[in-house]
């Protein structure tokens, strides 16, 4: 990569903010340090790097294998075997254990249903649950190897579903419940799914989601599916087909409670979840039990130090990675009890998650940049209705948190004593890889360090490790919860994730590491600004952006320019009672020549009241893009706010 080639670094962030002594002390990671000799965060990852050692001896921990592994790795790029001849099945540690034993009584999960409806579940109710459904599935002829799709909302029925899976050895296909027929329908038919397992509908934002029909028009082409399982949710009137759905209530009336759980190998297939990409085919990545489970459960437990009286709230939806590695698994391998929310952060009021906080006393709040800055949005008023003193940590999640929500959140929210764990992982890596522990001094913005036993690095174009510029984010070795590959697509798995650079996996995202080894996300390789033969992050122009005290959220992309290759162009949401107007333009642009130089300085600036997202929280730019160019956008109901796309048109 030529100099001019290298990502511009243009905010330059300078605070630094440490944890107290006595927290440090009081952590999980402390304490494993403590017994392994080891005195410090650096000597820490250093002695990791002899990472076969490092994760086979943290493994003892969390997992209890039916059959030890005879060999902790077995790596022939690009594929890798974790813990080789392990028998093993993640439902053993994430249920069978605790309700055999002393957690049996303990709360697994807290559910608050949108309109106010509650349940508590142990974990052994969750466990009878659990094997009454799995007992159903073999009665209904799923086993081993079998695909099941689910697609449901965020209620406690779905981490039943995908255990009951597990259980039985069936691998589960989690399809996200606001996902399109179709795209349900293309999940479906790559998987070669024998069954589905859905609900009649569901509330967002006080209305009703119609989920079974959008199953039925789903499967109006797709052949493989033998059976449909519908959970009763709102009551509502639905269609049904006689031979083919089965109500959920009635199929496990009669079941036993136990039920075998299948003994597998450590790296059997668990699940494959879809993801997207910018184009084409979704891709079917494929997680399996062994790796998957000790990836999850060691950096949950030691990133978030998870003790027995947490309470735990990952606000994520489960139809993403984040919700089945931090929603689903790595909290029941640990024991946890664990928040599920169905409904919308906003409905019905600004408040709804702090009132959830206070009335659960949430002591862990795990969300995404996007989510903050809607509360930023809204203004501090609302916070300060209720009692949060209950949290004692804070994680981010999703896409790079500018430093501006940062400190909201860390002030806000935490009440400036909470260390905030900025995670960077992706649906592919299964696990947390760049992110800080509790003892780590943080940057706001950074997602600081590679977890110990993962290593990191920024590569320019010819493969050369690079400081203080942009480049090419990748991982160096494997790691445990890493992909087995992709489901019928072992040469779109090679091209996508190893072609670019030997044995080294590919991030596909764009970073920086500075001088004390913190690594900067700076958004898709494909979501990088050209302007005037400057390559600028599109995040940090939006970082810019919100850094402005009026400012709430944007979005930018470039637009072909025929001079500078691309002009700037930025949708800004403003804060609440802010008015639009020319003059603030002009502050905006002079604010980012200031904060980033006069190369970053937004050609056109336009006043939106919201930007198209996902339910994960990133900003679409793609669709924004296309907009702007008058280009077709596409399905668009993956978005949490399809509105916003029309809200693009009334650009002021």
């Amino acid at each position: 990569m030529a100099e001019k080639e290298h990502i511009a670094v243009l905010l330059d962030e300078k605070r630094v903010f440490k944890p107290s002594k006595e927290f440090v002390e009081k952590t999980n990671v402390k304490k494993w340090m403590d017994k392994h000799g080891i005195k410090t965060y650096d000597e820490l990852l250093k002695k990791a790097e002899d990472y076969e050692w490092f994760w086979g001896e943290v493994s003892k921990e969390v997992v209890n294998w039916i059959e030890p592994p005879r060999k902790i790795l077995e790596w022939n790029p690009p594929y890798a075997n974790w813990f080789v001849g392990a028998k093993y099945n993640i439902v053993h540690d994430a249920l069978d254990r605790h309700a055999k034993g002393d957690k049996k009584d303990k709360i697994a999960y807290i559910f608050e249903g949108e309109p106010g409806d509650t349940r508590k579940i142990t974990y052994g109710e969750l466990y009878k649950e659990v094997n009454k459904l799995a007992n159903a599935l073999k009665k209904l002829g799923i086993k081993k190897g079998d695909r099941v799709s689910i697609y449901l909302p965020m209620i406690p029925e779905l981490p039943i579903a995908m255990l009951a899976c597990a259980k039985i050895g069936a691998i589960h296909s989690v399809v996200f419940s606001g996902f399109s027929a179709l795209a349900l329908r293309e999940r479906i038919n790559d998987c070669e799914a024998k069954a589905v397992i859905t609900c009649d509908s569901f509330y967002r934002r006080g209305k009703k989601v119609p989920l079974k029909k959008q199953t039925d028009e789903a499967l109006e082409d797709a052949p493989s599916v033998e059976h449909v399982i519908v959970y009763r949710r709102t009551g509502d009137e639905i269609p049904w087909d006689e031979k083919r759905d089965l109500w959920w209530h009635e199929i496990i009336k009669d079941m036993s409670d136990e039920c075998e759980t299948e003994t597998m190998d450590a790296n059997d297939p668990l699940f494959f979840l879809y993801t997207s990409g910018t184009t084409g085919k979704p891709k079917g990545v494929i997680h399996c039990h062994g790796g998957y489970a000790v990836g999850t459960a060691v950096t949950l437990k030691w990133v978030f130090d998870i003790k027995d009286d947490d309470i735990y709230w990952c606000a994520a939806d489960i139809g993403w990675i984040t919700g089945h590695s931090y929603i689903v698994y790595a909290p029941l391998i640990l024991g946890a009890t664990s928040i599920i929310y169905e409904g919308a952060p906003n409905y019905p009021n600004p408040d709804r998650w702090w009132e959830i906080i206070e009335k659960y006393k949430v002591t862990i709040l795990y969300t995404s940049p996007t989510s903050i800055r809607l509360f930023m949005r809204y203004g501090e008023e609302w916070v300060k209705k209720h009692d949060l003193n209950s949290i004692r940590l804070l994680g981010s999640v999703g896409e790079p948190i500018n430093p501006e929500a940062w400190i909201w959140y860390y002030t806000h929210i935490g009440g400036k004593k909470c260390q905030i764990m900025d995670t960077w992982w992706q649906t592919e890596t299964g696990q947390f890889c760049i992110t800080p522990l509790p003892i780590t001094p943080l940057k706001p913005g950074s997602a600081t360090k590679p977890f110990p036993g993962v290593s990191a690095d920024v590569y320019d174009n010819e493969g050369k490790s690079i400081k203080n510029a942009g480049g090419n984010l990748v991982l160096t070795h494997p790691w445990p919860a890493m992909l087995k590959g992709l489901y019928k697509a072992d040469e779109r798995y090679r091209q996508t994730y190893w072609s670019r650079f030997k044995n080294t996996y590919l991030a596909g995202d764009v970073a920086r590491k500075d001088d004390d080894g913190y690594f900067w996300i700076q958004g898709r390789a494909d979501d990088v600004l050209n302007v005037s033969g400057h390559r600028i992050g599109n995040s940090e122009v939006e970082s810019a952006l919100v850094s402005h005290e009026k400012v709430a959220e944007a979005a930018v992309i470039g637009k072909p320019h025929e001079l500078k290759g691309e002009s700037i162009v930025a949708f800004v949401v403003l804060k609440k009672d802010v008015e639009p107007s020319d003059e603030l333009k002009k502050e905006l642009r002079e604010h980012v020549a200031k904060q980033m130089g006069k190369i970053a300085r937004p050609d056109e600036i336009w006043f939106v009241a919201d930007v198209p997202k996902t339910r994960s929280g990133k900003i679409m730019r793609r669709l924004i893009r296309a907009k702007v160019l008058g280009q077709g956008t596409g399905d668009t109901s993956t978005l949490a706010n399809p509105d916003a796309i029309k809200e693009l048109e009334k650009a002021k």
